[in-house]
Parts: C-alpha cells; sequence; structure tokens
C-alpha cells in the first residue's frame, strides 16, 4: 500500500501496454530436491511473492508442467525461503504436529525488515502453510536476524548467522534440532556467515568480510576442537582457507564424500576465479581456471564436479570427473542466456538449474547427466506475446581514462526515428547486470523506450582490478562512466541522447542521482528506487548490522568523511534541475526512507519536479505486486511525460 504519493501524474497516461501483464509474468527457480530426490522444490512468484512449490515425479517423461499445476508449499503474506532438511531430526516425534513427509526449513521477515526467522515442517500433503503460525519456530527472535548455513547430512544440526549478540556482530551457531541445544562456534566483532559442514560433520566452514573492499577470508572450524565458548580467527581448531594478503574473495567447499578434500572457488592471486582444491589442513592448488570468474559444486556422491563460468555475463557450465579432473562434458544450457541455482540429487544422477535470457522468462531445467538429455521442467505463466520481446546486444564504450565499460542494449523493434533512452544502473555496486530476463525493461522497450544497461567500474564479473577501481576515493569515477556511456548513445542514429533518463535502484539510485547532480546537462530525468541521497547519512543512519560492511566501499565516517561529502548527490543540489521519481520501502533496514525524503524535500523548495512514493509495507525494493504495479505504472507516465516516446 502507498503510504504517500507526492506529485499529479496520471498512472494510467500512455497506457497502450499494460504493466501488471508484464508484471505478472511468472518465473520459477529450483529450491533444492527431496531426500530420495523424487521431488523437487520449486520457488515461484506465481502468488505475487516468491514462495515454495512441489513437483512431484520430476523426472517423468512429457511436457513441462505448468507451475500453476504445482502442489503449493507456502502462501505467506512475504516472501520465503524454503529448502528440505536431508533427514528427519525428530523420527516418530513431529514438533510441527505434521503426518508424515519429508521436513522443511522455512525462513521469512515480515515487512521487508529482513529480521530473518526460521521455521520447521512437513512437506504436507494437505495444504500449503499460511504463515509463520502454521509452522514449528525453530530459532525465531524477532528483534534479531537469523541467517541459515547449512545442515549435516544425518539431518540433526543445523548451521545460523544471528546478530542477537550485541545487534551489530554476527555469529555463527550450531543447533541440534531434536534438543534444541545451541552452541555458539565462531564470532568476531564483524560479520560471519556459515557456508556448510562437512559430510561426517566435524568441519564448518564459516565466511568473514574483511574491512578490505571485496574481501572475505574462510575458516574451516573443527567442530571436534572446539570448546566451550566460541572460537575466533587463529584459534585452535581454526585453519583459514587460502590465506592471502591482498584483497581476494574465498568461496565455500565443496566436498568429496570421504571428507579428505574439497574444491572451492577463489581469486586468491589471480584477476579473475578459478577453481581450487583443498584439504582439511589448510592445503591447496589451482586446478580448473576458465578464464572467467568460476563456481562450481559437487553432488553428495561425488561422481561429478560441476564448473560453471561467467563468459561475460553469460553462463558457460561443465562437468568433470572430481578425481581425475578430466572433462566428462558440457552442462547443455537451453540458450545464450544466464543460468543458476545449480543443485544435484544425491546421487549425481540429475542436475536442476533456472534459466533465463533477456527474451525468456525464467523457468526450471533439468540435465539428465547419464543421458546427456535436456529437459524443461515448468512453464511459468507469461501474459504476453513473447514473441515481442527484443535480446541484448553487448556494447562497449570508452570512458575518460580507456576503460572499456559494457553495456546490453534492448532496441524497440521498428522504432521510427530517434528515440528516448532509458538508462539502468544495477545496484551492489559488487554485482553485474547479466543477459536475463527483466519484465520492466521488455516493458519499457515496448512502450518505446530504448533501454541500455552498464556494468560501470566497481562491478563484478570482470576481474577484481574492474571490480576495485570505484573504491572510496574512486567513487566518482564510476559516475564518470555514465557521461562515456552518454557520449555513446549520441554515436547512435536511432537514439536520442537529449531524451536520455537515468534508472537504478539501491546503489544504482545513487548513481542516478549522482549523473542528475554530477553531469546535469546530460541527462533529462530520473528515477531513484531506494537509493541513498547523501553518503554520511547513510551510513550513520543504516542499521548498525551493515554499516562496517559499507564503510569498507564507500569510505570510513571517520577517516574518509570529505571524501564521502564530495561524492554526495545533495551536496550538489543547485545543480539538479531534471525532473526525479523516488520510489521507496518505509521498512528498508538498508538505505532509510530518510536518504529519499531529504532530497525530495530541497529538490521541491526549490522547485524541481520530484516525486516521492513511499510504500509503508516494504524495504529494500518492492516485493508485493499491488506495490509494485502501482510503482511502475507512476514511473512508466512519469517518462512518457518528460521523455515522450513515439507511440
Amino acid at each position: 500500500m502507498t503510504d504517500s504519493v507526492v506529485g499529479d501524474g496520471d498512472p494510467t497516461s500512455g497506457a497502450s501496454v499494460d504493466v501488471r501483464s508484464y508484471l505478472e509474468i511468472r518465473t520459477a527457480g529450483p529450491a533444492g530436491w527431496a531426500p530420495g530426490g523424487d521431488k523437487l522444490l520449486v520457488a515461484s512468484d506465481l502468488p505475487g511473492t516468491t514462495q515454495a512449490f512441489r513437483l512431484d515425479a520430476p523426472h517423468r517423461d512429457g511436457p513441462p508442467r505448468a507451475v500453476e499445476a504445482l502442489q503449493p508449499v507456502t502462501r505467506f503474506d512475504e516472501p520465503v525461503g524454503a529448502g528440505y532438511l536431508p533427514a528427519d531430526p525428530w523420527p516418530g516425534n513431529d514438533p510441527d504436529g505434521g503426518a508424515g513427509g519429508d521436513r522443511l526449513l522455512v525462513v521469512a521477515d515480515r515487512g521487508g525488515d529482513e529480521r530473518h526467522q526460521l521455521y520447521v515442517g512437513h512437506d504436507r500433503p494437505d495444504g500449503p502453510f499460511g504463515g509463520p503460525d502454521d509452522l514449528h519456530p525453530l530459532v525465531v527472535d524477532r528483534e534479531y536476524i537469523h541467517r541459515p548455513g547449512g545442515s549435516t547430512r544425518d539431518g540433526r544440526r543445523i548451521a545460523y548467522a544471528s546478530n542477537r549478540r550485541d545487534g551489530v556482530a554476527f555469529d555463527t551457531y550450531s543447533r541440534e534440532l531434536a534438543t534444541g541445544r545451541e552452541d555458539r562456534v565462531y564470532a568476531t566483532e564483524g560479520w560471519t556467515q556459515p557456508l556448510g559442514f562437512s559430510p561426517d560433520g566435524r568441519y564448518l566452514a564459516v565466511a568473514e568480510p574483511t574491512t578490505e573492499p571485496g574481501d572475505n577470508r574462510v575458516d574451516l572450524v573443527d567442530l571436534a576442537l572446539v570448546g566451550e565458548g566460541p572460537v575466533g580467527r587463529g584459534d585452535t581448531g581454526v585453519t583459514e582457507l587460502a590465506p592471502h594478503g591482498r584483497s581476494a574473495s574465498v568461496g565455500g567447499p565443496s566436498w568429496l564424500p570421504g571428507g579428505d578434500a574439497f574444491f572451492f572457488a577463489t581469486d586468491v592471486g589471480r584477476e579473475v576465479a578459478g577453481i581450487a582444491r583443498g584439504t582439511p589442513d589448510g592445503s591447496w592448488e589451482y586446478v580448473v581456471e576458465p578464464g572467467w570468474d568460476a563456481d562450481c559444486a559437487i553432488d553428495w556422491a561425488g561422481r561429478h564436479l560441476l564448473v560453471v563460468w561467467n563468459d561475460d555475463g553469460r553462463t558457460r557450465a561443465e562437468l568433470r570427473d572430481p578425481r581425475t579432473l578430466e572433462p566428462t562434458g558440457p552442462v547443455p544450457l537451453p540458450g545464450d542466456g544466464v543460468a543458476s541455482g545449480f543443485t544435484f540429487t544425491r546421487d549425481g544422477r540429475y542436475l536442476a538449474f533456472g534459466y533465463s535470457a533477456p527474451s525468456v522468462p525464467g523457468d526450471v531445467w533439468c540435465h539428465d547427466t547419464a543421458s546427456g538429455e535436456l529437459q524443461r521442467l515448468t512453464v511459468s505463466p507469461c501474459g504476453v506475446d513473447p514473441h515481442g520481446f527484443v535480446d541484448a546486444e553487448l556494447v562497449r564504450c570508452r570512458s575518460f581514462d580507456g576503460l572499456e565499460v559494457p553495456a546490453f542494449v534492448y532496441r524497440p523493434a521498428g522504432a521510427r526515428g530517434p528515440v528516448p533512452v532509458v538508462v539502468t544502473v544495477h545496484g551492489g555496486p559488487e554485482s553485474q547486470a547479466r543477459p536475463s530476463f527483466g519484465p520492466i525493461t521488455q516493458y519499457l522497450v515496448a512502450r518505446g523506450f530504448a533501454v541500455v544497461v552498464p556494468n560501470v567500474r566497481g562491478s563484478t564479473g570482470y576481474g577484481r582490478r574492474y571490480q576495485h577501481l570505484d573504491d572510496v576515493e574512486r567513487r566518482l569515477d564510476a559516475v564518470a562512466d555514465l557521461a562515456a556511456l552518454h557520449d555513446w548513445i549520441a554515436t547512435q542514429p536511432d537514439l536520442d541522447e537529449t531524451r536520455t533518463a537515468l534508472y537504478g535502484g539501491s546503489y544504482g539510485g545513487y548513481m542516478t542521482l549522482a549523473g542528475l547532480a554530477f553531469q546535469p546537462d546530460r541527462w533529462a530525468a530520473g528515477v531513484d528506487i531506494v537509493g541513498m541521497s547523501d553518503l554520511v547519512t547513510f551510513l550513520e543512519n543504516t542499521s548498525a548490522w551493515r554499516r562496517a560492511f559499507r564503510e569498507r566501499e564507500y569510505g570510513s565516517l571517520v577517516h574518509d568523511r570529505a571524501t564521502l561529502e564530495a561524492a554526495s548527490p545533495i551536496n550538489r543540489v543547485e545543480d539538479m534541475n531534471a525532473p526525479l521519481f523516488i520510489v521507496h520501502g518505509a521498512n528498508d533496514p538498508r538505505v532509510p526512507l530518510s536518504e529519499a525524503e531529504q532530497i525530495h524535500s530541497v529538490l521541491s523548495r526549490r522547485g524541481v519536479r520530484c516525486d516521492l512514493a513511499a510504500y509503508e509495507d516494504e524495504g529494500h525494493g518492492l516485493s508485493k505486486l499491488p506495490n509494485r504495479v502501482d510503482a511502475y505504472q507512476r514511473i512508466a507516465s512519469f517518462l512518457d511525460e518528460v521523455l515522450e516516446p513515439a507511440r
């Protein structure tokens, strides 16, 4: 529900293309196999928020199943995450009163506040869980955050992180499900996040971001050596995986069945991440290096090593023998798009994943590793003719210092004359825009806009140097990439650089405001969704548990205040003249609503058009369909009015 809307734009003006029909294009992805491999949990936004569904007998021959025909497992008001526990920790004793079925772990917050709680229940046949009260509360304290981090293969213990100690630091806990006993096993003064147990449950991998941008460490905690109280860095029983001096990324281990070795992704000493083989004593070596950022996984039986890499945004994948490391064959993909959520059955026979491309909404696919066949498992509702969707063109533009900035370009088909452009900047900033389906991108194209989606410096996927080119004092270099992109747009005869808007969410919202503030002569309008207008007040007012994590990217309030002030759009507000539309969630724990309110207030006093839509039941972004429909109708009306696309 809209708490406040400032501005009188008619959300139905120019509505020859209905935003609801695009927002009701549903997507689905795998959330994990049942222990027996006879069921696949599917995450879908079919009800309007992401919920869990069950796909029975996924291997049977025949056409893919419509998501509407799947068995709903959850039907919360809020988005949920869910997965199967590998075994029943309460055999013959049902804390949730269920009657048979595999156990589920369910994670949910309230109103987008990101204070996630943990619940368990049976995957029952008699209908979905309608909310938390239908489940057994496993770890629930609504004042704090709980993040699951794996379970032992016997299902008896789970690991999770929580900030319950002081509301700031995230400690790692191990919990026995049958007895409720909890042990705080790993703690520092920062964030920690468990990444899963070894096959025998002896080791628990724990990740911790450091104070350096883009850097983390992973420790293997030997639970057999942990005494009373938590351990931390350098303690007995704690072995750092791939220790390093320079900033680097280290992923969690994928274990061989015997627990004597594992594989993990890392870029220690490298420009891009490769696959390494390690052992519990801390020794390790690189074994597979595709040349692009890579990741890996192993099935429980240890038959297949899956290697996945990001080739200029597109997914590539292959299987290898985990012991000889010889390739055993590529993983066939439906096209040249993005695959994610890879999950094996325990025996390694089937590999499910989600797949999406610019003109292909996301659904679940499955690779039979024995026959080599690729099968589509789900078909999600799409009320828009997919023949009207456009593909993405990958281009590169040269920035002020010679750096090549990649971007995906979506052009409306059959347009007459130069068309207006919406430049969409992703959040993060340590993230990457990839060629996957975006309903709002296709909606804007259908309304007559071209959409350009850059990966400005600071994005991931192009190596560590590229990722760090926007750190702290170099923040405005990323904003300068937007100017280079505008220069490139001016060279395209079918694009109109005089009718070009900036658009983005979170960090992309900041970039939108920064572009309007630092390059006011280039941009005709802006759409800021949950963005930061002042980096100082953002860091002062963000949730305490996020402050140190964000300071490592943007700069310290104590040591880099002048840099933060210089890069804050609100300090250049006198130069901002382009009309602006702002969307924000009232419960946003990351970028407080005050970031939107203060820039709206200042611009309105100056007489610059600035519309603000705040949603009282949303957090960092819009997750509920009615709110999304309302917001994007207004955004489309705003862009129609200020950029005037041809109809």
